[in-house]
C-alpha cells in the first residue's frame, strides 16, 4: 500500500484533494493566482519530482474531463452581446492578437530547429490567450469599457484559431495532410459546427420547457451535451476540446450567468476536474531537462519574449486604430497576456501525438508561470488608473442598493419569479440579498400551522438560490392583510424593486390583477414587475417590448429601459419594441444610450387596437412580452394599461412582464426639455 509511486486509489484521491486544498492557499500567500498551485503541485508529487503519483490512466481521465470543462465553460462565459457590438474592433484585435504571435513563435521555433509542423504548434499555441485577469477588470467596474470589450470578443477569434490550427496539425502529425485529408475536414467542419449550432438550441429549448427541472436532471443534461459534443469531434477528426468550446457557445443562452446550474457547473469544474487537468499538467515537467539541456533555457527565453513582444504590438496596433488611451492599451496587453486554458490544452494535445518534447512542455510551463502572474498584476494596475480616469458618473440624491423583494406564495411559480430576480440583478448590487417574503394572511393567535408551512416554502426557495450561490433573506410576516404586509416588507427593508407573480386571474372586474397587487401598486412608489411565465426564461428567443404613448416623460423610464435591456442581455434575446403612437426615433436613440445593446428593433404601431388584432395575434412561443406601464394618474397612464394584463392572459404563449418603473425622480432625464451634456447621457448610472 505504501510503495511509491502510490497505486493505492483511495489514497492519491486522498494525496491530490490534500494539494488542491494547500496550493492555493500557498499561491495566495505570495500573490500568485491560484491556478499556479496544482500544476507546481505536480511538478513536486509528479513522476519527474518525489514520485509519490505516478501520471496514471486515472490521472489522465480525470485530468482529460478537466480539460473539457476549461472550454465549455469559456464558451459558456463569451460575452456574445459585446462581440456583436464591438465585432469588427474585436475581429482586428483578435486577427493581430493571433497571427502576430503566431508569425513570431513560429519562425522562433523553426530557428531552433523544430519540424515546420511543431513550429506552427507552437506559435499557435503563443497565439490564444486566456482572460485571467477579466475579473480584476470587472470588480473595478470598467467590465464594459469599449477597449475591454474589444479584447475580449477577440478571444474568441484567437481560441478558435488555435483550435483550427491544433486540429490540422494533427492530422499532419498522424500523416494524414493531403487535398483528401483537407476535404474531409472542411467537410466535417461545416457538418459538425452545423449539428452544434442547429442541433444543441432545438434539444435544449425542447428539454427546458418539457422535461423537469430539478437540479440533477439539468446538470446531466448539460453533461451528456457537453460529452456528446467532445464525441462528435472525434468522429469529425477533430479535438473534443473543440467540441466542448463550441456546445458552450451553442448553450450560452440558455444557463443563466448567475442562475443555479452555472454555479453547479463552476463548482463541478474547478473544485474537482480542472485541479486534475493542472496537476496532470504539472506532472509533464521534467526540472531535470532545464538543468541538463541549455536548449531548453533558450526555448524558455525566447518564447516568454516572443509572446511579451508579439502581444503588446498587437496591443499597441488596436490602440492606435481605434484611439484608446495609454491605460486601455496596457489593459488590454494584460489581459490577452496569460496563457492557461487553450495553451495547456494544445501543449498537452502536442506532446501526446509526438510533436513536443519533454523541453518544450517545461518551457510552456514556464511560460504559463511567468504570463499568469504579469498579465494580471497588469490589468489590476493599469486597470485601477483606468476606472480613476473615467468620468465621474453623477450621484442620485437618494440613491440605495438595491434590494428586491419576491413576495412568494406558489411554490409552483417560485423558481420563474427567482430565475427573473437572478436576470435583473445588478452586477453592481452583488453584495446585497434578494429578500423572498411569505405573508400569512391569519388572525395572529391562530396561525401556527399556516406560518410552518411559509417558512417550508421559503427554506425551498433558500435552497434554489443556493445552488446559484446567491444571498437570500427570508421573512414570513402574519397580517390581516396581505398588501399591507408586503409593503411594510417594502418600507422596512429598503426593497427598490419589487418581483411579484400573477396568475392571469382578477378577483372583480374592476381590478387590474387582483385585491392584493392592486393594492400594492396603490402604496408603494418602487418599481414593480408582475409576471405571468408561459416558458422558461432561458428559452427566450424575442423580447416585445410595448411603449404607451408619453411613457419616456415618466420617472424611472430610463431605469425601467436599463432593466429590460439587462433581461435580454442576460437570456441572449433580441428586443422588437411596439411604439404606440410614439416617434421610433426617439426610442432608438433612447436605446442606444443604455448599455448593454443587445439587437434591438423599434416599429411605430398607430394605436392600440392595431397592437391587439395585428401585433399580439402573431407573438412566437419563445416571445417575452414586456410593458412598460404607470400607475392611475400618474405620467403616461391610458384605460388601455389596465386592459393589456387580461388581453396577454388570454393569448399564448401568456409570458409576459407588467413594468411598473418606480415614482420617484430616479433618473436624470424624468420630464422632456431637461438638457443634459452628452457625455453625461452616455454615461448614466441606471443602477
Amino acid at each position: 500500500m505504501f510503495e511509491l509511486p502510490i497505486k493505492e486509489p483511495v489514497l492519491i484521491f486522498t494525496l491530490a484533494m490534500i494539494t488542491f486544498f494547500i496550493f492555493p492557499y500557498l499561491m495566495k500567500l505570495l500573490r500568485i493566482p491560484g491556478l499556479i498551485g496544482p500544476i507546481l503541485a505536480g511538478v513536486l508529487i509528479g513522476p519527474n519530482g518525489l514520485a509519490l503519483l505516478e501520471r496514471s490512466s486515472t490521472i489522465e481521465l480525470l485530468g482529460t474531463v478537466g480539460l473539457l470543462f476549461i472550454m465549455f465553460i469559456a464558451g459558456l462565459e463569451m460575452d456574445l452581446d459585446g462581440f456583436k457590438k464591438y465585432r469588427n474592433r474585436s475581429i482586428v484585435f483578435g486577427m493581430l492578437s493571433f497571427w502576430i504571435p503566431l508569425s513570431v513563435g513560429t519562425g522562433i521555433s523553426l530557428f531552433l530547429g523544430y519540424s515546420l509542423a511543431a513550429s506552427i504548434l507552437i506559435g499557435s499555441i503563443l497565439g490564444s490567450h486566456t482572460l485571467l485577469g477579466y475579473p480584476i477588470a470587472s470588480r473595478l467596474g470598467i467590465g464594459k469599457n469599449k477597449a475591454i470589450t474589444t479584447a475580449v470578443g477577440g478571444s474568441i477569434l484567437t481560441d478558435t484559431f488555435a483550435l483550427l490550427v491544433l486540429a490540422v496539425i494533427t492530422g499532419a502529425a498522424a500523416g494524414q495532410l493531403d487535398f483528401y485529408f483537407g476535404v474531409k475536414l472542411t467537410i466535417s467542419l461545416i457538418v459538425f459546427v452545423a449539428i452544434i449550432f442547429l442541433g444543441t438550441p432545438f434539444i435544449s429549448r425542447w428539454f427546458f420547457r418539457n422535461v423537469t427541472t430539478e437540479g440533477p436532471i439539468e446538470f446531466i443534461f448539460v453533461m451528456v451535451m457537453l460529452f456528446t459534443a467532445g464525441s462528435l469531434a472525434l468522429f469529425a477528426g477533430l479535438q473534443p476540446i473543440i467540441g466542448a468550446f463550441l456546445v458552450g457557445l451553442a448553450l450560452n443562452r440558455f444557463i443563466f450567468e448567475q442562475g443555479p446550474l452555472m454555479n453547479r457547473i463552476r463548482f463541478t469544474a474547478n473544485a474537482i476536474f480542472i485541479p486534475f487537468f493542472l496537476l496532470s499538467v504539472g506532472m509533464l515537467m521534467d526540472l531535470r531537462v532545464l538543468i541538463g539541456n541549455p536548449k531548453a533555457w533558450i526555448l524558455t527565453v525566447s518564447i516568454v519574449i516572443g509572446l511579451l513582444i508579439s502581444k503588446y504590438i498587437a496591443a499597441l496596433f488596436t490602440s492606435q486604430f481605434y484611439h484608446y488611451s495609454k491605460e486601455e492599451r496596457l489593459v488590454i496587453f494584460g489581459l490577452t497576456t496569460p496563457q492557461a486554458a487553450a495553451t495547456l490544452a494544445a501543449t498537452l494535445v502536442g506532446f501526446n501525438v509526438g510533436l513536443l518534447d519533454q523541453a518544450t512542455v517545461n518551457g510552456v510551463i514556464i511560460m504559463i508561470l511567468f504570463t499568469c502572474i504579469i498579465g494580471p498584476y497588469l490589468v489590476e494596475k493599469y486597470g485601477r488608473r483606468l476606472a480613476l480616469l473615467e468620468d465621474q458618473k453623477p450621484v442620485k440624491k437618494g440613491d440605495a442598493p438595491e434590494r428586491i423583494l419576491i413576495p412568494i406564495a406558489n411554490p409552483n411559480t417560485m423558481e420563474s419569479l427567482l430565475d427573473l430576480a437572478f436576470v435583473i440583478r445588478q452586477s453592481t448590487s452583488l453584495e446585497q440579498p434578494l429578500y423572498a417574503l411569505s405573508v400569512v394572511q391569519r388572525d395572529m393567535w391562530a396561525s401556527e400551522d399556516d406560518v410552518a408551512k411559509a417558512e417550508k416554502m421559503l427554506g425551498q426557495a433558500v435552497t434554489y438560490t443556493s445552488g446559484a450561490d446567491i444571498p437570500i433573506r427570508v421573512t414570513t410576516r402574519v397580517d390581516r392583510n396581505i398588501a399591507i404586509g408586503i409593503n411594510r416588507a417594502i418600507a422596512e427593508e429598503r426593497i427598490t424593486t419589487l418581483v411579484a407573480g400573477w396568475n392571469g386571474e382578477r378577483t372583480a372586474p374592476q381590478k387590474i390583477f387582483g385585491g392584493v397587487i392592486d393594492q400594492v401598486l396603490d402604496q408603494t412608489n418602487v418599481s414593480v414587475l408582475i409576471s405571468k411565465l408561459g416558458h422558461p426564461l432561458n428559452t427566450t428567443k424575442r423580447i416585445i417590448l410595448i411603449l404607451p404613448n408619453g411613457i419616456d416623460h415618466k420617472p424611472g423610464y430610463w431605469e425601467a429601459l436599463a432593466t429590460i435591456k439587462l433581461i435580454a442581455s442576460n437570456l441572449g434575446s433580441t428586443i422588437h419594441c411596439y411604439a404606440i403612437k410614439g416617434f421610433p426615433d426617439t426610442y432608438k436613440a433612447h436605446m442606444r444610450e443604455i448599455k448593454p445593446n443587445p439587437p434591438t428593433e423599434v416599429e411605430w404601431v398607430e394605436g392600440w387596437g392595431s397592437l391587439y388584432e395585428n401585433k399580439l395575434p402573431i407573438l412566437m412561443e419563445d416571445d417575452l412580452v414586456v410593458v412598460i406601464s404607470a400607475r392611475k394618474g400618474t405620467t403616461a397612464w391610458h384605460p388601455q394599461l389596465e386592459r393589456i394584463p387580461r388581453k396577454l392572459a388570454k393569448i399564448k404563449p401568456e409570458s409576459f412582464i407588467i413594468f411598473y418603473p418606480a415614482e420617484v425622480q430616479g433618473d436624470l432625464r424624468g420630464t422632456r426639455g431637461t438638457e443634459l451634456p452628452k457625455e453625461v447621457l452616455l454615461e448614466r448610472d441606471y443602477d
